[in-house]
């Protein structure tokens, strides 16, 4: 299959690498019950038909099939990577041959992931998924006028929802956005049990260490860091939890974790990763404090919460040790040690969240960019919630199709949650 006429040519590492770019794609086919279930479906009805999806993701295979879904739907698809480290070239050769135009390559430097952003956007698409707002951004504050014509958009990430929520707030927000990170079906089981055995996966391939017997701290309760920490207690941690807000942080101790501030913390961990969305979460007070051989891991959207700056700034020496871990070297003979750059270490140093979990995610934006076409024109400038029929579609297609089934209210049921007066 070719690219379409309409949309600019890919710009990737190697065409040749496709083939086992399709056993990947093959493999979490297997293993994603329910977009398949829904790519069969809309292949047939076609709705996305003579529309134009660019997609700003982790360009991975499990992100792929996503990608392939919307293509049989009917939408020409441009792609660009969320992460210049998660992009795996063999399955991005395998989406440019199957007809996807994608721009990314493994390792790209910051200014081809800016114009590779861009070459996506080239392609003036309908409506965008995106992965942290970094396209959504580029597309309001550098192409205003092409914003305006966008029929809407789909986030990923808290992070992102962060940012869109604040564009809504200050009113520069042109177009509806659809918060997936927010449904039930995303946060309760991709942000909880997909963060939280990915960013172990992460850590622990990269590491070759052991976690039983360590403390482990972690930085945000959300539910990222609820499925960070109840991995980590799983494999035998001893686990701190760092937090600014008062209900997560009584959330944390009854969950049965220490809560306490990052100096308190900084002297007592083996193994620190931060779940927040913020910057700077770690930084040079913390840092001066930390004992050797500290791990250091990200598992925010973005590399900021780690100040590299900082440790940069400390270290007398710096030296690559391992794959993906890097060696900061103190004055006084301390050493720190930093994963993956400080990028999502779940996807920078692993595979990601499980093709199981991102069944779940990947289904949910498959539904969302569907409503978001079919409610053109009804839906102002704003960040929307995934409407609940969604949710519990997806919901049901997952029992559906491991084969569980759940009771129904009967009239009685219905009739008694629905009244007042329970003497009826």
């Amino acid at each position: 299959m070719t690219i379409k006429d309409t949309l600019i040519p890919p710009v990737i590492k190697d065409i040749k690498l496709a083939p086992d770019g399709y056993t990947r794609l093959d493999w979490v086919k297997n293993n994603m019950p329910v977009l398949t279930a829904l790519k069969e479906e809309l292949g047939r009805s076609k709705p996305l038909e003579g529309k134009t999806i660019a997609c700003c993701l982790h360009l991975e295979a499990k992100t792929g099939y996503l990608l392939q879904t919307l293509q049989a739907a009917g939408a020409r698809v441009a792609a660009c990577a969320s992460n210049p480290l998660s992009t795996q070239d063999d399955v991005v050769a395998a989406l440019v041959d199957s007809g996807i135009a994608v721009y990314a390559l493994h390792g790209e430097d910051r200014e081809d992931y800016h114009r590779f952003l861009h070459l996506s956007l080239d392609n003036h698409p309908d409506a965008i998924i995106d992965d942290g707002a970094d396209l959504i951004s580029i597309l309001v504050k550098e192409r205003p006028g092409q914003a305006r014509q966008l029929i809407g958009a789909c986030e990923e990430t808290t992070t992102g929802i962060f940012r869109l929520r604040s564009m809504d707030k200050e009113g520069s927000l042109p177009f509806p956005v659809i918060a997936v990170n927010d449904a039930y079906m995303k946060y309760l089981f991709d942000n909880r049990y997909g963060t939280g055995q990915s960013v172990w996966d992460g850590i622990n391939r990269t590491t070759n260490l052991v976690v039983a017997g360590k403390n482990v701290v972690v930085a945000g309760y959300g539910w990222c860091g609820k499925g960070v920490s109840m991995r980590a207690l799983g494999m035998g941690a001893r686990v701190i939890i760092t937090e600014i807000d008062p209900i997560k942080a009584n959330e944390a101790i009854m969950d049965g974790f220490e809560v306490m501030t990052m100096s308190e913390a900084a002297p007592l961990g083996d193994i620190f990763i931060t779940v927040t969305g913020n910057v700077n979460v770690i930084r040079r007070e913390h840092l001066e404090l930390m004992k050797d051989n500290v791990i250091l891991a990200n598992a925010g959207h973005f590399d900021v919460e780690i100040s590299k700056g900082d440790l940069n700034s400390l270290a007398v020496n710096k030296r690559q040790v391992r794959p993906n871990i890097e060696e900061f070297l103190l004055a006084d003979g301390r050493r720190l040690y930093l994963l993956a750059e400080g990028r999502l270490v779940n996807l920078a140093a692993g595979d990601g969240h499980p093709a199981e979990v991102m069944d779940l995610s990947f289904s949910l934006q498959a539904l969302s960019m569907l409503y978001l076409i079919e409610n053109q024109g009804k839906l102002g400038p704003h960040v929307y919630e995934v409407p609940n029929a969604i949710d519990l579609r997806v919901a049901r297609l997952k029992l559906q199709a491991a084969g569980v089934n759940i009771d129904r209210l009967t009239q009685e049921q219905e009739k008694y949650l629905s009244s007042w007066d329970t003497s009826l």
